[in-house]
């Protein structure tokens, strides 16, 4: 099985790891990403391998309503009606899934080593949303690529290095243990980059860069394939040290994006945390 058709695969080429773009795929008809495989797989996870919530969300939230009324196997069985969202954690628990996973990142690791070295804590998500669900505005510390199975989505996009939309008190923040969520504005929105996707395309969502989903008309299955690298793990890692001179009353420079390194800041911060054990 193939992951991306040869022209996406020139894309993500080029683009890798900073721009984001589209892709097409060859998954949306996989036996593994049908609703009742996806019902069966939620069900026998570990607890805490699943979430889901009211799907019915604004585009900012602070905290997430859980739906204690459904089970998570009725919740997707009934997705077309239940007015949910719901995310599969870390698929790789589950022998069928990780061999999926793992044979789909296996694809395009010669296009990412070169850039950012190898892939570092392979990690699945699926993404299961009723009809107009929202995934509120938040940031995730991987490289990503988010492909559509079922139904349909627009993600908007925001740059990482622009403060207006996230403000590196946030990143910081999270690299210490706070929040994913974005503070928001309605008047940001305008500086987004939306793109839509369905059945078999995807888009690439480069590391911490800010972003809200909207679902479409129809019931959506989305699986999101994610790697962190050494690049990414020195970015989060300057983050948490930027907070620590925050701290000190300094007022640190971001960490530089790549191609740039962040490795002083990254080995301070390592440095402080073996000290305080």
């Amino acid at each position: 099985m193939s992951l991306l058709t040869d022209q996406s695969r020139d894309i993500f080429a080029r683009s890798y790891p900073e721009v984001p773009h589209k892709l097409a795929h060859t998954l949306h008809r996989h036996e593994l990403l049908e609703f009742e495989p996806l019902a069966r797989l939620a069900e026998r996870l570990p607890e805490g391998g699943v979430e889901y919530n009211l799907a019915d969300l604004p585009i900012a939230v602070d905290g997430k309503p859980d739906r204690g009324d459904l089970s998570i196997g009725e919740m997707i069985r009934q997705v077309g009606r239940a007015g949910s969202w719901a995310v599969i954690r870390h698929i790789e628990q589950d022998p069928e899934y990780a061999a999926l996973l793992n044979e789909l990142l296996d694809e395009i690791e010669p296009l990412v080593a070169p850039k950012t070295g190898r892939m570092i804590n392979r990690v699945g998500f699926i993404f299961v949303t009723s009809p107009g669900g929202v995934t509120p505005c938040h940031f995730d510390p991987e490289h990503n690529i988010l492909l559509q199975i079922k139904g349909s989505k627009v993600m908007t996009q925001f740059p990482v290095t622009d403060t207006r939309f996230v403000a590196d008190e946030a990143h910081e923040s999270y690299h210490r243990g706070g929040p994913r969520e974005v503070p928001w504005r309605p008047e940001l929105e305008s500086g987004g980059l939306e793109i839509a996707i369905g059945p078999g395309e995807g888009l690439f969502v480069p590391v911490m860069a800010p972003h809200f989903v909207r679902n479409g008309p129809e019931p959506s299955i989305s699986l999101s394939i994610t790697w962190r690298s050494e690049w990414s793990y020195a970015e989060a890692d300057a983050r948490a040290f930027n907070s620590v001179l925050r701290g000190w009353g300094f007022n640190p420079l971001a960490p530089r994006r790549w191609p740039a390194s962040n490795r002083m800041k990254a080995l301070g911060w390592r440095a402080l945390r073996r000290l305080r054990g």
